[in-house]
């Protein structure tokens, strides 16, 4: 499998079990690594046979700001079963970090799931 990996994805949402948390924004920075048989994009140079990237970043950043959860596993969840949408897409890694909140320490987390859709390009011929 070959791997895409989108780092340091920044985007500001009410997430948070503290009380305030979710009274303003606040920024969660999102790291996506996502498994594929890439092979077709890499020999036809077509993005069609491609996971577009852009796509991954706008759909973390729309949820990111469109949703409020207390946790930041339920929102890494949320992100990662959006993505495995698309069928092409054999595993996700969704790290989802809550920078600033801990006197300097970034909390993160970091959920790893299978796409029970996932099937690989048909052979050619």
């Amino acid at each position: 499998m070959d791997v895409i990996r989108i780092d340091r994805i920044r985007a500001f949402g009410r997430h948070g079990a503290d009380p305030g948390e979710r009274d303003a924004a606040q920024p969660f920075d999102v790291t996506v690594v996502l498994e594929a048989d890439l092979s077709r994009a890499a020999e036809n140079d077509d993005l069609r046979q491609a996971i577009d990237y852009s796509v991954v970043h706008q759909t973390v950043t729309r949820i990111i700001e469109s949703t409020s959860f207390r946790l930041i596993e339920r929102l890494a969840a949320e992100i990662s079963r959006a993505i495995l949408e698309d069928s092409r897409i054999a595993h996700a890694e969704i790290t989802v970090a809550k920078p600033g909140v801990l006197q300097g320490a970034t909390p993160s987390v970091t959920l790893r799931r299978p796409n029970p859709k996932f099937h690989a390009w048909p052979e050619p011929g």
